[in-house]
């Protein structure tokens, strides 16, 4: 198989940002390239078309085709995204298994594309993923058979030596297609020859066999300055370091998880609308809101206390992947009493999909879908809107137009919608004069729709709005292209190329105290 698995010494060491590099350098030479990553975890996902391979009677037995319904699939946001950067159609087995976590010991599962059910904490030692093993390993195998190369992503470090024995993200993934690896160090950390060189020798002595690099990620300074350390660790470890990526102010993409949510600051933030968005401990798909974070008018922040909200001119109630529980959240924080006094004194409001029926009079879920059985809770009430959650998940990709324009965006969610009488439809969701509910994600990715709101913001908040000619898609393109530039000045692209055409050189060192295999 021709391809490359890009690990990573930790978690947010850089795997993503560096697979997606090279996926853009890779298209960029006329190679057919496809992202993948076996399993994520992440609540930010993303509807694609319907899979070319399918998960059939709740099992993990693949089959080509499609299923003949029009239904939709949902892989998570940084394969979506990864996949734009490669010029290939996103598709279910670019990420055949998605977990979307629940609660701090469950994860709902999505195989496929397509919800498969719930997975335990104890199943990452147990061996209760071998199902989810094969259904990657198949998925992996196809793309293989349609790519020229194929680029995985690895999931935190591939030593995790207390997960290795039923790993299928990692080494395992790796010694399944025989992937040359390349493992990226986050330098801005510190220890990153340490780590480098410690992920290495706690291998197994045959996935030792299969680290064919490194690269590390995050410099700043004189590169020079690095250059004994590098050739020492390639005289320890007998592997190369295949370049460095430096740090760059710019270099953000659409974001995997919540670890790292801090804001979009305007330069001018006196002259800005300032713009909170509630960090809701489920927070999902709050990629909704980069869209607000390009434009040099805004001044955006995450908000998790009460007086943060004060003084804002729009307040932005996010996706949540539990929205009984967030509300409850919400409210013994005081955050739901700081947004319906803002509502009160005519602030404008934004919730979208889960954050939306937090807006509504009631939510209720009879099948247990969240939790228990038969829950019902009071929304905030500033909309006419009705939540009743269906075991069905609905994914769709709509199209339409709001406030003069037209727009489009991506629906994930079990919650079913009845709106009242009393308030007009808004993209899919309801309007109350400046409270705006809509089950759209991605929908503020549409320019004129964004800037239209904005304007709406500025006319409820008496300031002026803000001009501006910036396009999102122009913008997420820039970024895809910065990074393929970074990766051609600073990484050999050649080498990686050859090494995922050609496999893994054979007689690599192996370093003590890998064992054998």
């Amino acid at each position: 198989m021709k391809g490359l698995l890009v690990a990573g010494t930790t978690s947010d060491a850089g795997k993503t940002i560096v697979t997606t590099a090279i996926c853009r350098a890779f298209a960029r030479r006329g190679v057919k390239v496809a992202p993948f990553k076996s399993q994520n975890m992440s609540n930010n996902s993303m509807v694609v078309v319907p899979p070319p391979l399918e998960v059939r009677g709740g099992t993990t037995s693949l089959e080509r085709g499609t299923s003949g319904t029009g239904s939709f699939g949902e892989i998570g946001r940084a394969q979506w995204i990864q996949a734009v950067a490669a010029a290939a159609e996103p598709e279910a087995a670019m990420n055949p298994v998605l977990l979307k976590p629940g609660s701090d010991h469950t994860s709902h599962v999505v195989v496929m594309g397509r919800p498969a059910g719930t997975l335990g904490a104890r199943s990452f030692v147990d061996g209760g993923r071998a199902h989810l093993a094969e259904a990657a390993f198949a998925a992996l195998d196809d793309l293989a058979s349609r790519y020229d190369v194929v680029v995985a992503e690895g999931a935190g470090s591939p030593t995790e030596i207390n997960l290795r024995a039923n790993d299928y993200v990692n080494m395992g993934l790796a010694r399944h297609a025989g992937l040359p690896t390349v493992v990226v160090g986050d330098i801005d950390r510190g220890g990153v020859f340490a780590a480098l060189f410690g992920t290495v020798a706690l291998l197994e002595a045959a996935d030792q066999d299969l680290v064919a690099g490194f690269v590390m990620n995050k410099f700043r300074g004189d590169v020079s300055l690095l250059a004994p350390g590098i050739d020492r660790l390639a005289e320890l470890s007998g592997r190369p370091t295949l370049g460095v990526l430096p740090w760059h102010p710019d270099l953000w993409l659409d974001s995997e998880d919540a670890l790292d949510l801090e804001g979009r600051r305007s330069e001018s933030p006196d002259d800005a609308l300032r713009v909170a968005v509630v960090r809701l401990p489920r927070i999902s798909n709050f990629t909704d809101v980069d869209a607000l974070g390009i434009e040099p008018g805004v001044d955006l922040v995450f908000a998790s206390q009460p007086h943060h909200l004060d003084g804002v001119d729009l307040v932005v109630l996010p996706g949540t992947r539990a929205t009984i529980a967030d509300l409850a959240w919400l409210r013994e924080r005081g955050l739901a009493d700081a947004v319906l006094r803002h509502a009160a004194a005519g602030g404008p409001v934004l919730g979208i999909c889960g954050g939306f029926q937090m807006l509504g009079r009631t939510v209720v879920d009879p099948t247990g879908v969240e939790g228990a059985a038969g829950a019902q809770v009071d929304g905030l009430g500033l909309l006419d809107v009705h939540t009743e959650f269906g075991a069905e998940k609905v994914l769709r990709l709509p199209t339409g137009s709001a406030l003069g324009h037209e727009a489009s965006g991506y629906e994930i969610h079990h919650g079913r919608i009845t709106r009242g009488g009393s308030h007009p439809e808004f993209l899919g969701g309801a309007r109350s004069g400046s409270v705006f509910g809509t089950m759209w994600h991605g929908s503020l990715e549409s320019d004129g729709l964004r800037r239209a709101l904005l304007a709406e913001v500025a006319s409820a908040t008496g300031r002026p709005a803000p001009v501006s000619g910036v396009s999102f898609a122009a913008r997420r393109e820039a970024r895809l292209d910065l990074l393929g530039d970074l990766v051609e000045q600073h990484l050999d692209v050649d080498q990686l190329l050859d090494l995922a055409m050609s496999g893994a050189p054979r007689g690599l060192r192996r370093l003590a105290p890998g064992a054998d295999a």
